[in-house]
């Protein structure tokens, strides 16, 4: 069989670009010299034909064409990781750099208090968590895997749904008072009630407000004069009594047990909201990925 051991080099040096975000970065994670990763990723250009980067002063972006080519190879070279560990004898051992996509409030509330355990069971391995409202291109931006709320969009990535918390529609005691409580999910329509309209990071729109009971689906056309798309600007502006708004049940018990914010309609209790993992289409994991999951698992459980 006739290998190329330069094309390795080569992707090898291409995925540390997009890792890093730059060939001064790369250069300094693999020991290269800056002109060291430019010869490099000239010569891997050469050699299979296409353009793979876009550089300015300012920034260095994949072409089309070579994020088709880093979203092909990226797997191969984790399994070539993968292979090697295992043949060292120590396919479990997690290890390295993990680098996750994290919805933000879920990050904040739930996996940032447990980090110390999961980060003293692993001391080989280091964690970067980064809060991002969008799951956008895993491969490109460089994580090895995702959390995010939502059902997922059509794509090549492996989605693990790890479970669904309910939505709340609630208000602070403050505004009830002043407002009145409504009775039922009918009397927030009509300019009657100040709603805290949410975007929808996906479409860019506010989140329609629906009421699930059984089989039974309401949904509602509100009004309202604030608009956010943070989940902790709402929670603090619903908890001021500013406004109606819907939230999930995940990490906001303690609002409510403290009587801070009163759900409105236990009656209506049936809509949810799913919590996805996402990671590359693989068959088996990384064992730091794999691990990771189970954390994850574990923390919401």
């Amino acid at each position: 069989m006739s290998f190329d051991g330069r094309l390795l080099g080569g992707v090898g040096v291409m995925a540390a670009v997009v890792e890093t975000g730059n060939f001064v970065r790369a250069g300094n994670a693999l020991g290269l010299t800056q002109s060291g990763v430019s010869r490099a990723i000239a010569r891997l250009e050469m050699r299979i034909g296409v353009r793979l980067f876009d550089r300015t002063p300012r920034a260095v972006t994949l072409t089309d064409e070579g994020r088709r080519f880093h979203q092909s190879v990226v797997p191969l070279l984790t399994s070539i990781e993968d292979a090697a560990t295992e043949a060292a004898g120590s396919a479990a051992v997690v290890r390295g750099r993990l680098r996750v996509n994290v919805d933000p409030f879920f990050a904040r509330l739930v996996i940032a208090p447990r980090l110390g355990k999961f980060l003293a069971a692993y001391p080989a391995l280091s964690v970067e968590i980064m809060g991002r409202d969008r799951l956008g291109d895993l491969v490109a931006d460089g994580f090895d895997a995702a959390v995010r709320f939502g059902e997922p969009e059509p794509s090549a990535l492996v989605a693990r749904r790890l479970l669904e918390t309910r939505v709340l529609t609630c208000a602070a005691p403050s505004y009830l008072a002043k407002h009145g409580r409504p009775g039922h999910p009918r009397d927030l329509g009509a300019g009657r009630h100040e709603c805290i309209h949410y975007l929808d990071p996906v479409t860019g729109r506010p989140f329609p407000w629906e009421f699930h009971r059984g089989r039974q689906k309401l949904r509602v056309a509100v009004s309202g004069r604030l608009t956010v798309n943070n989940v902790g600007t709402m929670l603090s502006a619903c908890a001021a009594g500013q406004g109606v708004a819907q939230i999930l049940a995940l990490g906001t018990e303690d609002l409510f047990s403290r009587g801070k914010l009163i759900e409105l309609f236990p009656d209506w209790p049936d809509e949810r909201f799913p919590l996805y993992a996402f990671h590359l289409s693989r068959h088996v994991p990384p064992a730091k990925v794999r691990a990771f999951l189970d954390f994850v698992v574990g923390s919401v459980r």
